[in-house]
């Protein structure tokens, strides 16, 4: 009797209901792992930002179908750069602990499905209080004029029990509430606007202390910060807008700086991200990179060795910037390392 010889499996072969085998292009074949999950509406964290209260990760939003998720919390400075992995933290909650006291808060959330993982970060939260801290029953608040040459006044708000003493200090945020930075020296009552807050908004942080306890409480946030009195003459190309970069994060391996973020943009195709090294009493460095989109917002690491001074003792910033091809900038974005 004869046999009938098996089919031998090979790449680039089909075998469809009728039993013929048919040839996939290569398109075809590539575009079978072409699905990692992209991020499309960061993560998010809700719940009380003090010692011992519950902190929840929202997934935020991806596309390409994620099959599951994980997580990994992160303890940043007050205003939310420097952040780095807390042990063993990788639930979908959190309790902060006393050492997270006076700390930002944020987490990284990896969305997975058979073709890859992909990674977006939270914005950072307000800075964890003590468990025994005073309550803030009043939020701080702004008055006055969010425009250059102006002045803005801040209260402390209410809070129970008294504190024995509470100090303010001004933070720059963009103009769509995001990445809130302290400026420097700025912790007085009144903040005369400059022209480095030009298409930012302000607030203020307050901290609230007691003989044994400490707490923290933000104001709302100002207007944006119109352009100042300097005169600049800018060109609208109809239909097309300024993409947006959002900076997710940023870390240090060795010697290696590895960053996050996302880019968004009502155009597809190839943005330029132009990235500049920062650091006090050293000549700043620039370096640009390319990355490409095929939905309107995508996200994308990048990782880079700084020069030798940038690698000494001290607060390394980064800051990101996008443009498009036809001229049009984002706002600029920044992060920041420290260096014991």
């Amino acid at each position: 009797m004869r046999r009938s010889k098996r089919l031998r499996p090979w790449f680039g072969l089909a075998v469809v209901a009728a039993g013929a085998l048919v040839a996939l292009t290569p398109a075809a074949v590539l575009a079978r792992s072409n699905a990692t999950p992209v991020n499309t509406a960061p993560p998010t964290v809700t719940g009380t930002e003090r010692e011992g209260q519950t902190l929840t990760a929202g997934n935020g939003t991806w596309s390409n179908n994620p099959t599951s998720f994980e997580y990994k919390w992160q303890r940043c400075t007050i205003d939310g750069t420097a952040c780095g992995d807390i042990a063993g933290a990788t639930e979908k909650t959190y309790k902060p602990v006393q050492g997270d006291v006076g700390h930002a808060l944020t987490v990284e959330v990896t969305a997975v499905n058979a073709d890859g993982r992909a990674t977006a970060a939270s914005q950072p939260t307000d800075p964890i209080s003590d468990a025994s801290g005073p309550n803030n029953t009043v939020r701080p608040a702004l008055s006055g004029s969010a425009t250059v040459g102006e002045e803005l006044q801040s209260t402390t708000g209410t809070w129970s029990p008294t504190p024995t003493s509470t100090t303010r200090q001004w933070q720059r945020c963009d103009s769509d509430n995001t990445d809130c930075r302290n400026i420097v020296g700025a912790t007085g009552q009144t903040y005369g606007v400059r022209a480095g807050d030009a298409g930012h908004r302000l607030r203020v942080l307050v901290t609230a202390r007691t003989a044994s306890s400490v707490s923290y409480a933000t104001s709302n946030t100002s207007a944006a910060v119109p352009g100042g009195s300097t005169s600049t003459t800018t060109t609208t190309i109809s239909g097309n807008k300024a993409p947006t970069l959002t900076f997710l994060s940023l870390r240090r391996v060795g010697v290696r700086v590895y960053a996050r973020f996302r880019v968004c943009d009502d155009k597809l195709g190839k943005t330029t991200i132009i990235e500049r090294d920062n650091k006090a009493r050293a000549l700043s460095a620039q370096r640009k990179f390319s990355v490409v989109r095929k939905t309107s917002c995508a996200t994308f690491a990048r990782n880079w060795v700084p020069a030798s001074r940038f690698r000494t003792p001290g607060r390394y910033v980064v800051t990101l910037r996008a443009v498009d091809t036809s001229g049009r900038l984002s706002l600029i974005r920044s992060r920041s390392l420290v260096r014991r």
